[in-house]
């Protein structure tokens, strides 16, 4: 799957965000490796320490549906910039991926900037530092 298409799949995850508080809205596309998408959106709760992002609701719904490869995720959030996973998504993707894993990020032109794991989270922890 191209870029584009992920970013056109972040877009419609973005639909399904509840962010009344903060109203906004992320919506992030996860790519299995075999091709499969599965969409996230951040959901806000009045107790901000429950808030999921969307990165994170994506990748609990993929693994606990048995999903376990993945190759991309694309995220846009309503900002002009590109909206970058907060530090909580890149410790909890780096469970799941390579360090090769696509990170694609799009902006309110439909730009796209494209990100490696280890360029947003170099040297992270893992579970083979518990072993």
């Amino acid at each position: 799957m191209e870029h584009k298409e992920l970013a056109f799949q972040a877009r419609e995850a973005q639909k399904g965000s509840y962010s009344p508080y903060s109203t906004f809205r992320v919506g992030a596309a996860l790519l299995t490796k075999e091709g499969e998408v599965v969409h996230g959106a951040n959901i806000e709760n009045a107790s901000y320490g429950l808030t999921i992002c969307a990165e994170r609701t994506a990748f609990v719904k993929a693994v606990s549906e048995g999903k376990k490869g993945f190759k991309a995720i694309a995220v846009v959030g309503d900002m002009n910039d590109f909206c970058t996973p907060c530090g909580a998504c890149r410790q909890f993707m780096a469970e799941f991926c390579s360090n090769d894993f696509e990170i694609v990020l799009i902006n309110s032109k439909d730009e796209i900037k494209v990100f490696s794991m280890n360029e947003l989270l170099p040297h992270s922890f893992g579970g083979e530092h518990l072993q």
